[in-house]
């Protein structure tokens, strides 16, 4: 997921280059939700995924 978030970034980067700005907005914004998503996603595996085995 954090490699989706990455190639949106990526594209926004180079959408903004060349001067557009709408494309650019929508794919900054969907590559900041994922990013969110893959860290709440991240922390929730470090907490939950270290369980005591018995």
């Amino acid at each position: 997921m954090l490699s989706y978030a990455i190639i949106f970034f990526i594209i926004a980067l180079v959408a903004a280059l060349f001067g557009f700005g709408g494309l650019a907005g929508a794919s900054a914004g969907i590559a900041q939700i994922l990013f969110f998503v893959f860290l709440v996603l991240f922390v929730l595996s470090l907490i939950f995924g270290r369980r005591a085995r018995l």
